[in-house]
């Protein structure tokens, strides 16, 4: 009996987070829409550009940056270096030189998330936007991200992170097309579930100076929610960035993200009352989607204890195991049909596992570590 209610619930739980939970949203987004009451406004803006030895790319960053398409005069970017040993501060001066919308802000080594409310203290703009040294935003993104926070139940608004195909095997680009789907689906009928880093905007009064342990991309929207506001997704606000080039170095970006994640639920702090409607999205498309390694654990185990009682707990092992197969010959670059992609979703769904051990382990990380091939 245990066997078979844990076989049955990881089931129907992957199939939900996976595929029902999608098709409900995009269901309730077409049946009872909930739009943005967007205005062509230009608000004073401080952009905050996170840095940690990037001089690599910090130049290439702030060039784009000064080409955006929003009045000059409306428009600080301060550079957060996060305790940068290398020559990020020294580029990041000499074109605050010739260029007084630029400005350096020299952090002590806390994290990301440290030095951006360090930017906050240090600015007065009326809206707060924030970025990535390795990421380049399309000329009007800006100005497409801040129409959504004329809407005063906004609270905050990400735009569309598009990741660069790369030379190696990473799929991330698959998944992330799928990703942002849903997360479209979200914001038309409600509020999304997570953002991304690498462009979003909250009005001042809505930024919320919370423990550096604890990311923007996941905590801020549901905060959001429980201060009585939105967080919406701007899918014309576009950003591009570099994917992973190997899938085995996508794996250590997420198990890292995920220790962050785990923080979150495991603290109770996603769990403070907010709408039922979007309770339910957390716990579909982020409680049960952190969980899948767990659930697929649990899927394969009772599997084993119930291969003996009828022929379909057969078939359904047999799937598990050729699954397996299948992302092992992906990982080997074996050129078979769905291998590679097959290999990624294992990798992304231990990533899961090892995420929570992780954090189990040492917390909740506050440093953030480069990807490789993302530079």
């Amino acid at each position: 009996m245990i066997a078979r209610t844990a076989f049955w619930g990881a089931l129907g739980a992957l199939a939900w987070t996976h595929v029902g939970y999608p098709a409900f949203m995009a269901l309730l987004a077409r049946a009872r829409p909930r739009p943005v009451s967007k205005g062509d406004v230009t608000p004073t803006v401080a952009l905050v550009v996170s840095a940690h030895n990037e001089e690599a790319v910090i130049r290439r960053r702030l060039e784009n940056l000064l080409e955006l398409e929003y009045p000059a005069e409306r428009v600080e970017i301060v550079v957060a270096s996060d305790g940068s040993s290398d020559r990020t501060d020294e580029i990041v001066e000499e074109i605050a030189a010739r260029e007084p919308r630029v400005r350096l802000l020299r952090c002590p080594r806390e994290g990301k998330v440290a030095a951006q409310h360090r930017a906050v203290r240090e600015t007065e703009s009326e809206v707060l936007a924030f970025t990535d040294a390795n990421t380049s935003w399309r000329s009007d993104a800006l100005r497409l991200l801040v129409r959504n926070l004329a809407d005063p139940e906004v609270g905050y608004v990400c735009g569309q992170l598009r990741l660069e195909s790369s030379e190696g095997e990473n799929l991330e680009g698959l998944y992330w097309r799928y990703e942002v789907w849903v997360r479209e689906q979200e914001s038309r009928a409600s509020s999304i579930t997570a953002g991304n880093g690498a462009i979003y905007a909250v009005p001042r009064d809505a930024y919320v100076e919370d423990d550096p342990r604890f990311g923007h991309d996941f905590g801020f929207p549901y905060l959001m929610e429980q201060r009585g506001r939105r967080a919406v997704y701007e899918p014309a606000a576009v950003a591009v960035e570099r994917a992973a080039s190997e899938t085995e170095d996508e794996y250590g970006r997420k198990v890292r993200t995920i220790a962050r994640v785990w923080g979150h639920i495991l603290t109770g702090r996603v769990f403070r009352p907010v709408r039922p409607l979007y309770a339910v999205q957390l716990f579909s498309h982020r409680i049960l989607r952190y969980s899948s390694g767990l659930l697929h654990l649990a899927l394969l185990l009772s599997n084993l204890a119930l291969v003996g009682r009828a022929p379909f707990y057969r078939a359904s092992l047999a799937l598990q195991v050729a699954g397996l197969a299948l992302a092992g010959a992906g990982k080997a670059r074996v050129p078979i049909p769905g291998a590679r992609l097959a290999f990624y979703y294992v990798a992304v769904t231990w990533a899961t596992l090892a995420g929570l051990v992780r954090y189990l382990r040492s917390g909740t990380p506050q440093m953030w570590e480069k990807a490789k091939g993302t530079r």
